[in-house]
């Protein structure tokens, strides 16, 4: 097979039968589940380079560091927690009857679902890819994966590592463009997974809503970082430089725009910009650096910068004359106090443009948060709780990191999701492990039970109980 042939729609449909009745006829055991996560875990460390080689080749170059913290870290420490806690996360959970239904005992036994789908995105081409897998596996069933066509090498490198570690009919990988993926989300999943942009999001649903597919969608948005009065600049530009420009902003729960006390906004640009400088020097080639994914994403950027220029915004380029549109390189870029109505605070930015927002103390700011979708992440900077309380209980986002930025996404304990439009359900560690289970609950009579009295005829003693019991 060539595994960087697109997949045809018969395909599509042959594969997700043979998946479907191969998961019928044998559950996977749980000793199944540990060997394909230990040969998955050993075939990922040994395919490692090669990876790297193709995230880089797919964005034209991508920071090897980056794809080690991003990429290789966060597979293999998923991996290593699900084994971890695996055999406790699968037994039967005890759950309580109340004391009308004693003598009866009652369970939630998490049970695989089926076939699960997972449409993955480009901007982390595998660790979006294979971290739910893990929990979809962990959780016994079988899956269909359909990589981002905006990665095909990598869409490739994922093909083949899978082959390599599981039978075709128990894990396989679709690979296409948006047709493809159309027709993927129509198949008549047990649950589907997609991240993505909201827009793809809503086309995903409406293609899984004629299955009535249960749907995890794992979104975006505008997410902020509030600088409150009391917290200490420099490292607050440090930490919001990581959560902006790691992988040149093309991170789903990266900081989309800052607001900071107006006072205090001249000093918190030049404190960003000296950060800038520190990590990336005069920007010549800068290998620590990610490129745009694509030419239209890269033209998109330009756009929004456009039109900052049009409406006579401040523009700082910490970096001026060293973008390269033929390398699709666009260095860090500040617009300061964007209207709501500009493109930069409109969508989505999704790149390296850090829009910073003056604000009129806590209350103003909450309210310009609240004028925005809920977001997908929410990082506040203050060592005031009070403060912190306030933002947290005023602005309902997926996820909160305070006094950073991103680091709650690695957290195995945390579940990640959005709300709104920035997505619903949540993955990782145990609660990917739920997501892709049905928590079916049991319970067990006894063999004398209070059901039995409460029978028709309802008169007499039968009667006042029930009216007892009811009161």
């Amino acid at each position: 097979m060539d595994i960087t042939a697109d997949t045809t729609p018969d395909e599509l449909r042959v594969t997700h039968r043979a998946l479907r009745q191969a998961w019928q006829g044998r559950k996977p055991a749980m000793a199944q589940r540990r060997a394909d996560l230990l040969r998955l875990r050993d075939a990922f460390r040994t395919r490692v380079v090669e990876m790297d080689a193709a995230i880089r080749a797919d964005f034209g170059h991508r920071s090897e560091h980056e794809n080690l913290i991003s990429e290789t870290m966060v597979v293999l420490a998923e991996i290593a927690h699900a084994l971890r806690h695996l055999s406790r996360w699968a037994k039967p959970r005890r759950a309580a009857v109340g004391w009308k239904f004693w003598p009866a005992r009652a369970q939630v036994r998490p049970e695989p679902v089926g076939v699960v789908g997972i449409m993955s995105p480009w901007n982390y081409p595998v660790n979006l890819a294979l971290v739910p897998l893990v929990s979809a596996i962990a959780a016994g069933n079988h899956v269909y994966l359909k990589p981002s066509e905006h990665t095909p090498r990598t869409g490739a490198w994922l093909r083949a590592l899978l082959a390599d570690v599981f039978p075709a009919d128990r894990v396989a990988v679709a690979l296409g463009g948006p047709e493809v993926g159309a027709a993927f989300a129509a198949l008549p999943f047990d649950h589907l997974l997609f991240t993505g942009s909201s827009s793809v999001g809503r086309k995903v649903m409406a293609a899984a809503a004629p299955n009535l597919t249960p749907l995890t969608l794992e979104l975006g948005g505008k997410s902020p970082a509030i600088v409150c009065p009391d917290y200490p600049l420099a490292s607050a530009a440090a930490r919001i430089a990581t959560g902006k420009w790691f992988n040149a902003g093309q991170t789903c729960i990266g900081v989309d725009y800052v607001l900071v006390d107006a006072a205090r906004r001249d000093a918190f640009v030049d404190a960003i910009v000296a950060e800038l400088h520190k990590r990336y020097g005069d920007f010549d080639a800068p290998l620590d650096y990610t490129r745009i994914i694509s030419d239209a994403q890269h033209a998109r950027l330009r756009g929004c910068l456009d039109d900052a220029h049009a409406r006579g915004l401040r523009v700082i380029e910490p970096f001026a004359g060293k973008a390269d549109a033929g390398a699709r390189l666009l260095p860090p870029v500040l617009v300061i106090d964007p209207d709501l109505d500009a493109e930069v605070m409109r969508h989505e930015i999704f790149g390296p443009i850090l829009p910073v927002v003056s604000c009129q103390g806590l209350d103003d700011a909450i309210a310009k948060m609240q004028r925005l979708d809920r977001p997908l992440a929410l990082y506040p900077f203050s060592h005031d709780r009070a403060s912190i309380e306030r933002i947290v209980s005023g602005v309902l986002a997926g996820g909160v990191t305070v006094n950073d930025t991103l680091i709650h996404f690695g957290v195995h304990s945390l579940p990640f999701g959005g709300i709104g439009p920035s997505g619903m359900g949540q993955i990782h560690g145990r609660h990917g492990f739920d997501t892709f289970s049905k928590l079916l609950p049991v319970l067990h009579q006894a063999r004398r039970a209070g059901s039995d009295l409460i029978r028709p005829p309802y008169t007499g003693w039968v009667d006042r109980m029930i009216r007892w019991l009811a009161r």
